[in-house]
């Protein structure tokens, strides 16, 4: 059964409960009423009689030829409104008017109510066939006697009438679910349509591959953000998918050159043909730096590949901990320049392998542009690293593609490096919530700011 088809079904069995409910809650009350008004004639005409019906009124008990007792009430008949009247003495033997002979059922409350001249209540019962609607009063006779006076009314026209309630309020309940389950179907479709145009989207993208495809999602109501929660995940692949064309093709462009000088160094020393002197060290050594090369370019295309997955959980990091570590390494290995850290304590939130990873490469990128002896200022404090070197500067238009993927200035094509040294800083701090920025410095060189955000504390 399809989701529509439940929820149909669901919006019709909730509107038959409710109809149902209220039929039945309408049919009670109507019954109440009916009775109520069958009790109050009763009860009025049982106040009528007791009460003697005028001058000579009052219960007389008479002897008919045949010698059967009967009783005469108030002197006259008051039966002409089809009503049904018995007097129980105190022995419990029932008597009636002389034009009745179908005898009520006497019980035991009507008895005590005889006996004690006490008591009144309301009971149903049968007489010859006939559902009746009994009321018990006390009474007495001219003598002093106690009796119990019992009038009777037919339930024939209640139960009729009941009966076509009962049959109009079926017929209102059935048209009520009809009309429930087709405007569920109604509003299921149109309730369900976003749902519909979602499926119909993740069916194209599924056959097309193409992550292009967007569903309208207007309003805010829950399948609306559904809606715009797919477009987002729809944009988010979009935009993997298209940075892994872009890696791939970056990189196949990147290791052509490497690969293609590598292939004809190694050619060259295949061949039997003598080489100068030192040309074949040369060549060796030509093949050792491109291969040290590539091994750097395919591990920084491999942490550009990973995104932002981290195989570690984050923890708190000290960030002056981390960069005086780099700063360690930076002296033993890049002896020419000077580093003059300023490190305040500073507590951030991330994988420390990743951030360790991109406080090196800015402390690289600022030794590569700095001259023999140069100074690197690395300041740690609140949150945020800042790198800076005192080399050439970065040039106006070069600014906002520092960070960008292979991206190299024409300034820096005759030096070593990959183009993704930075591009990996910027990855880092993305992923942690911060930001990366470059800035032209005061009296020249250039000032890397990696800011992550979630820092926990500084002092």
């Amino acid at each position: 059964m399809s989701f529509r088809a439940r929820l149909t079904l669901v919006a019709a069995a909730a509107v038959a409960l409710a109809v149902l409910a209220a039929s039945g809650a309408v049919w009670f009350v109507v019954k109440d009423t009916l009775y109520t008004q069958v009790d109050d004639r009763l009860k009025s005409r049982a106040q009528e009689i007791t009460a003697g019906g005028g001058p000579g009124g009052g219960l007389h008990v008479e002897q008919a030829p045949d010698g059967r007792r009967y009783i005469e009430l108030g002197g006259r008949n008051i039966l002409g409104s089809g009503g049904y009247i018995q007097v129980v003495s105190s022995d419990g033997s029932a008597l009636r008017t002389f034009e009745e002979n179908q005898p009520l059922p006497v019980g035991k409350k009507a008895l005590a109510t005889a006996k004690s001249g006490q008591g009144t209540f309301f009971s149903d019962s049968k007489v010859g066939g006939t559902d009746v609607r009994v009321f018990t009063a006390p009474a007495r006779d001219l003598t002093g006697h106690t009796y119990a006076i019992q009038v009777a009314q037919s339930l024939n026209d209640v139960h009729h009438t009941l009966g076509r309630v009962a049959l109009f309020l079926i017929l209102i309940a059935a048209g009520g679910i009809g009309m429930a389950a087709a405007l569920g179907l109604l509003v299921s479709r149109a309730a369900l349509a976003p749902v519909r145009r979602l499926t119909e989207a993740s069916e194209k993208v599924a056959d097309t591959r193409d992550l292009s495809e967007r569903i309208d999602a207007e309003g805010r109501d829950e399948l609306s953000r559904l809606a715009s929660s797919f477009n987002s995940m729809l944009g988010a692949l979009e935009e993997s998918t298209r940075a892994q064309r872009q890696l791939v093709a970056d990189a196949s462009h990147e290791l052509r050159t490497p690969l293609t000088s590598l292939r004809t160094n190694i050619e060259v020393l295949a061949t039997e043909r003598k080489l100068p002197p030192g040309e074949r060290h040369r060549l060796l050594t030509d093949v050792v730096e491109q291969l040290g090369e590539m091994t750097s370019l395919i591990s920084e295309l491999i942490e550009l590949a990973r995104g932002d997955e981290h195989p570690q959980e984050p923890e708190d990091v000290r960030l002056d901990l981390v960069a005086a570590d780099a700063i360690k390494r930076m002296t033993r290995n890049r002896p020419g320049v000077e580093l003059k850290p300023e490190l305040e304590e500073t507590l951030v939130r991330g994988v420390p392998s990743t951030i360790e990873r991109a406080v090196s490469n800015l402390l690289d990128n600022a030794a590569k542009w700095s001259p023999p002896g140069g100074e690197i200022d690395v300041v740690v404090r609140n949150g945020e690293l800042a790198v800076r070197d005192r080399g050439p500067g970065i040039a106006e238009e070069d600014v906002p593609f520092v960070f960008d993927r292979f991206y190299r200035a024409p300034s820096a094509s005759s030096m070593p490096g990959s183009g993704l040294g930075l591009a990996i800083v910027r990855q880092v701090a993305e992923a942690h919530g911060g930001q990366v920025v470059a800035e032209r410095a005061e009296g020249g060189g250039t000032i890397m700011r990696l800011r992550l955000n979630g820092s926990v504390a500084g002092q």
